[in-house]
């Protein structure tokens, strides 16, 4: 590849920019990178992204251009991932991120120009090009900015507590997968991954998922490896963020989003480093953020986008890598968490997560025993259930109820994604929906939400899924967090069991962090189904093996859901008191 000679940008005559600059891994892959050269002598310190979508992008679909954080005395390095874009060799998703991050910070820490020190930052995949090799520990890493990513990728990423993340990996899979075509000039293969692509929801229905046609050629093998590994094995163990934060040793601006698909794991991550980081300073400097944003583009869901908007980010990232690479004092660690609190619509600054009187306290789900959708009678209450019927509904694998908005990815014509008005799809019997009453006064719920369930079915295996909703007066139903568990996954990820046909079990469902107040007025909702599709795949309920089976071979359940004394099914609130405010 010809090596492009440094050259000034237009309108940027300080800045200039070669493209195409070598870096050899220690395996003898070459890997090209662009470079941002700041006005002046320096040296200067350098920030770093690595991704697999085209290092001329920069991720700057939210992202400001790498040549803003250049204009601000940084020496900005653009590389695209192994097997991707300009680089050699061959892609695999997160198989090489962590030695050849390395290699490649040292060796940005070594450019001329350059004075040693180096940052990273990106989200999403460019965030587990951060975390993986800071693993390693490599020298001249002083600090990370991973933006909406994962604690791991298989639970938070390709997996929910079992349930596949259908829309998000079918698509990203599908996606990769036309870049690799792109890259080998395949033009036919690019068409019709490219039409996959733009039809993925057509595709979503399709089944064994294992033979999914689009991905059954030249590319995009690691989606059937990803199905191949439906349990925490060590083919995910090896790339386990949480499983040893004690390997990382350094200070971390963790950024997310309440609608982003990998908030779970943001929030882990900033936990996790901050009681468990190898050094003390480590601990010492995590920051966790979290705004009103879906995995991109990050404009504001809010109703009140001011002082949210994506350039936010750029600002307070540029905060931190100058306290951190330049050593001065910005005041961006004043406080360890800043949350933007939807319905307060303000940015509120907190000592830890969840906020100190943040308490979990206990909605329990209650009816005469016909709370099949909107209309039926089903309530929440803080009283405990007594002598009451069960709810009941059937789950037929062909008609599942469909998701409405979510924590998906990434693009929303394609995936469920960001809060949407739930009414239409809580109106069928197939799911069950508990309604409380108006609040008497507004109630903060910043924290993680749970729901533990007492349930049924009449099959071997099935899913229960559960959405948390805030209810206007006009009966405006919007979601704020939800979650899934495959029963076969009930007491363990890796290590699998099946049901005992019309057996009572207990569930544990977590539906992940929230930030928001609820007004005086408005209600709480808590939903009940054994699907949220596409968002997470179908269970046929024949206990089969998964993503082998076709739709004649589904069996419809009988489900029931408990609440008495005996079985006091509730959802889990973190509600933080006015007088902890």
């Amino acid at each position: 590849m010809a090596r492009e000679h440094a050259r000034p940008l237009p309108g940027l005559p300080g800045v200039t920019l070669e493209r195409d600059v070598p870096c050899r891994m220690r395996d003898g892959v070459t890997l090209f990178a662009d470079v941002y050269r700041p006005e002046g002598e320096g040296p200067f310190p350098v920030i770093l992204m690595r991704l697999p979508y085209d290092k001329t992008s920069a991720e700057n679909i939210t992202y400001a251009d790498p040549s803003w954080y250049a204009r601000h005395g940084y020496l900005v390095v653009i590389q695209d991932n192994c097997g991707r874009c300009a680089s050699e060799g061959e892609f695999v998703p997160f198989l090489r991120e962590a030695e050849d991050g390395y290699d490649t910070i040292e060796w940005a820490a070594r450019l001329p120009g350059a004075n040693g020190r180096v940052g990273m930052y990106g989200f999403s995949y460019a965030g587990a090009t951060q975390l993986l090799p800071a693993t390693l520990r490599p020298p001249s890493l002083v600090t990370i900015c991973p933006a909406m990513t994962a604690s791991q990728y298989y639970e938070g990423w390709t997996y929910n507590q079992g349930a596949l993340a259908l829309a998000f990996t079918m698509s990203w899979a599908t996606q990769l997968a036309s870049g690799d075509a792109r890259r080998a000039k395949d033009a036919a293969a690019l068409s019709q991954l490219d039409m996959a692509f733009a039809g993925v929801q057509g595709w979503h229905w399709f089944l064994p998922l294992r033979d999914y046609p689009p991905l059954s050629g030249a590319y995009g093998g690691y989606f059937a490896d990803w199905l191949g590994h439906p349990t925490y094995d060590d083919y995910w163990r090896r790339w386990s963020i949480d499983a040893d934060y004690s390997r990382l040793d350094t200070p971390a601006l963790h950024i997310a989003g309440w609608y982003d698909v990998f908030l779970s794991g943001s929030v882990q991550n900033f936990l996790g480093l901050r009681a468990g980081a190898g050094s003390e300073e480590a601990r010492r400097s995590q920051k966790l953020v979290i705004g009103p944003w879906l995995h991109m583009p990050w404009a504001p869901v809010s109703a009140d986008s001011s002082g949210v908007e994506p350039t936010v980010v750029d600002d307070l990232q540029l905060r931190w890598f100058d306290q951190f690479l330049k050593g001065e004092e910005s005041g961006v660690m004043d406080a360890p968490v800043s949350l933007f609190v939807m319905g307060a619509e303000e940015w509120r600054d907190y000592p830890d997560w969840p906020p100190p009187g943040a308490e979990p306290v206990n909605w329990y789900l209650h009816s005469a025993g016909r709370a099949n959708s909107r209309f039926g009678d089903g309530t929440l209450s803080l009283e405990a259930p007594g002598d009451e019927p069960p709810d009941i509904y059937t789950y037929d694998p062909a008609y599942p109820n469909q998701s409405a908005g979510g924590h998906s990815c990434c693009f929303s014509f394609i995936s469920p994604m960001g809060p949407v008005d739930q009414r239409v799809v809580q109106e069928l019997n197939s799911i069950l929906v508990y309604t409380s009453e108006p609040l008497a006064a507004p109630m903060e719920l910043i924290g993680d939400v749970s729901v533990t369930l007492f349930a049924a079915t009449s099959a071997v295996d099935t899913d229960w899924a559960a959405r948390l909703c805030e209810v206007w007066p006009d009966g405006r139903s919007i979601n704020l967090q939800e979650g899934i568990v495959r029963a076969r996954y009930r007491d363990s990820l890796t290590d699998p069991s099946l049901l005992e046909p019309d057996r009572v079990y207990e569930y544990e469902i977590p539906l992940g962090p929230v930030g928001a107040r609820i007004a005086a007025g408005n209600r709480l909702r808590l939903t009940i189904a054994s699907s949220d599709f596409p968002q997470w795949d179908r269970n046929l309920n024949t206990g089969g093996p998964l993503f082998s089976e076709v739709l004649t071979d589904a069996v419809v359940a009988r489900q029931t859901v408990l609440h008495d004394a005996l079985h006091p099914s509730h959802v889990t609130l973190p509600v933080v008191t006015a007088e902890s405010r």
